[in-house]
């Protein structure tokens, strides 16, 4: 005997399906964007070329072109030029599932499609980019991202990015138009001729036919035009303000630090200013991070209760997915990257190793200490002394004096650091910092700053410091790095620190390693490039220098979701650091709450070693 099932609860096979086809809906198709954003790419270029080159037109323009109004192909062709160059960089935002990228998209493949019809008769192209807006209409929920933080130094950038392409666009429509030239004009006289079209006056180049006359003033009066309205929307678009560590975050992230600072020696470094920050749900732990070339870039573990890291990591990953960041941690400790490993699905690689110095057990006796103890001596010999200091013990003018010769002694004008630097000195809320300064003894008939060196230490919980700064006068001595160490390592105990975290040395094992007896070729190949990158980023020299105080050595990772986004993230890593820079210049420095200027801080050691 049959029953019907009830209009409220539908046969057991229909919610099957209906289940399948919800689940099915619910799938994300990673590759969808990215064919997507081909797709439009390869549209764009095709306008483009079709529009610059006119033997790529077909045949049966001319039939069609006739029974259509004078300009008319003439303006489809400059909407055509326009249409791809748009199209060109929306598609790098339509794989990354940017939302508004989506929208611009949706409104230029039917612009496309229509242009291709007026201009060309072409069903080809037209019936292609109807069917990527089908395609984007369809999924248009894969279209999820929001935009990235942005500033209008982004105008400057694309009024010269898109001004040299106006340019070298308009030169290759000059040049592919020779046969209907009067005369032979110049490569001079041809970039005139680009100059004069783009802000929409004749040039010096003449055509023996006045429809391509036409034809190429529209094609750069659209170049030109294009290049205003895009420079014009960055600039007067309201600006996203750049992530920054607000009061009420940097307080909450200080409570937690005081309760559980003691866990990462990089904790404090979450403090730094320009990071922003998200918290767990309960509010018990904290992720710092910045935003650097669509990668979403931490450091160091959570902040907090381990036992809350996991909720911090959801939310951070839920931030990612938002804005289709690539998530990524520099630094983390092992626990750090088996927590992250295990509840955000991420890989881990060894980045290097963290130099740690038990106060409690170091002494310059002994053999392996040898070379240490002769350079600290032969270099007290030469009237250097130290100080070393809680940041609360200085007054404003030395502290002023302090940051002033460190801004000085920078290597570079781009201030460096990131994931182990907190890129400020003298700030009241970072009292519990430690500094230590050389100075020598002038001598007879010399005047000038005796200050010759500084090194600053930020908290790691109630019982360790962290090297956040190492700078000297490049004019002093040789050693005196050394010679600061050694007296921050003999000194800091009677403050009731016993660890000291001095700089990280970035593949420390490999170099390690290579250089034993027995080591592989491919080992020692390894170890071998570092060496050479070594000219570059001090990756041996650092390594060398910390192996002289006998640390110990506690490793440290890098997490990423993919070995195919290693590449962009070390980039955006690279970026971060301020070993790459791609921003526009400082004018001025901005100053802190009690007026002093900003110290930038690295782990450099310069020529230390």
């Amino acid at each position: 005997m049959s029953v019907e099932p009830s209009p409220e609860q539908p046969p057991r096979r229909r919610r099957g399906l209906q289940t399948l086809r919800n689940q099915a809906a619910a799938v994300p198709r990673a590759w969808l964007p990215g064919a997507v954003g081909y797709a439009c790419l390869l549209i764009g270029l095709v306008d483009i070329a079709s529009a610059v080159f006119p033997k790529l037109r077909h045949t049966k323009m001319h039939t069609f072109a006739g029974q259509l109004p004078g300009g008319t192909t003439s303006l489809a062709a400059v909407g055509t030029l326009m249409v791809g160059i748009l199209l060109v960089p929306l598609a790098h935002a339509l794989r990354r599932r940017k939302r508004r990228a989506w929208r611009a998209v949706c409104v230029l493949l039917p612009v496309s499609a229509a242009l291709h019809l007026v201009r060309w008769h072409q069903i080809g192209p037209t019936v292609v980019s109807l069917l990527v807006l089908g395609v984007m209409l369809v999924h248009q929920r894969e279209f999820y991202a929001k935009a990235d933080p942005r500033t209008r130094w982004g105008a400057v950038v694309n009024l010269v990015v898109m001004g040299t392409l106006s340019v070298l666009l308009g030169l290759l429509i000059v040049s592919t138009r020779t046969r209907y030239e009067v005369g032979h004009p110049a490569l001079l006289e041809r970039l005139q001729h680009v100059g004069y079209g783009l802000f929409g006056f004749e040039g010096p180049v003449r055509y023996s036919n006045e429809r391509m006359s036409d034809l190429v003033a529209y094609l750069l009066g659209g170049l030109g035009l294009l290049t205003a309205f895009t420079t014009a929307y960055l600039a007067l678009r309201p600006g996203k303000p750049k992530p920054e560590l607000t009061a009420e975050d940097e307080e909450k992230v200080r409570e937690l630090l005081k309760r559980h600072g003691e866990r990462d020696s990089l904790g404090y470094f979450a403090l730094r200013r320009d990071k922003s920050v998200l918290f767990s749900p309960t509010g018990k732990a904290a992720i710092s991070y910045r935003v650097v070339s669509g990668v979403m870039l931490a450091s160091g573990d959570p902040v907090g209760d381990v036992e809350a890291w996991p909720g911090a990591i959801k939310v951070f990953m839920a931030e990612a997915r938002e804005h289709a960041w690539v998530p990524a941690v520099m630094g983390c400790s092992e626990v750090g990257g088996e927590v992250w490993t295990r509840e955000a699905g991420l890989d881990a690689l060894e980045l290097g190793d963290e130099a740690i110095v038990d106060t409690g057990t170091f002494s310059l006796s002994g053999r392996a200490m040898r070379n240490v103890r002769q350079m600290v001596k032969r270099i007290e010999r030469n009237g250097y002394s130290c100080k070393v200091r809680r940041v609360s013990e200085l007054s404003v003018e030395e502290k002023l004096r302090i940051a002033d010769a460190a801004a000085r002694w920078r290597g570079t004008d781009t201030e460096r650091g990131f994931s182990m630097a907190l890129g400020r000195f003298g700030d009241p809320l970072d009292d519990d910092c430690v500094v230590v300064t050389a100075h020598k003894d002038p001598e007879e008939g010399e005047s000038g700053d005796d200050l010759k060196a500084v090194l600053h230490f930020v908290p790691w919980g109630p019982d360790g410091i962290s090297l956040e700064l190492m700078r000297r006068d490049r004019a002093a001595d040789p050693g005196l790095n050394e010679l600061l160490i050694v007296a921050a390592l003999q000194e800091v105990g009677a403050m009731g620190i016993r660890r000291v975290s001095l700089n990280f040395a970035m593949f420390r094992s490999a170099l390690a390693r290579g250089e034993r007896i027995g080591a592989g070729p491919v080992l020692r190949a390894w170890r071998g490039l570092l060496v050479f990158l070594s000219r570059w980023f001090q990756i041996e020299s650092l390594y060398k220098f910390n192996a002289k105080f006998q640390p110990e050595w506690e490793p440290r990772f890098l997490v990423f979701p993919s070995t195919r986004d290693l590449p962009r993230i070390g980039f955006a890593a690279m970026q971060a650091e301020a070993f790459i820079t791609l921003g526009m210049p400082r004018f001025g420095r901005k100053r802190q709450r009690e007026g002093l200027m900003p110290v930038p801080s690295t782990r450099e050691v310069g020529e230390a070693a």
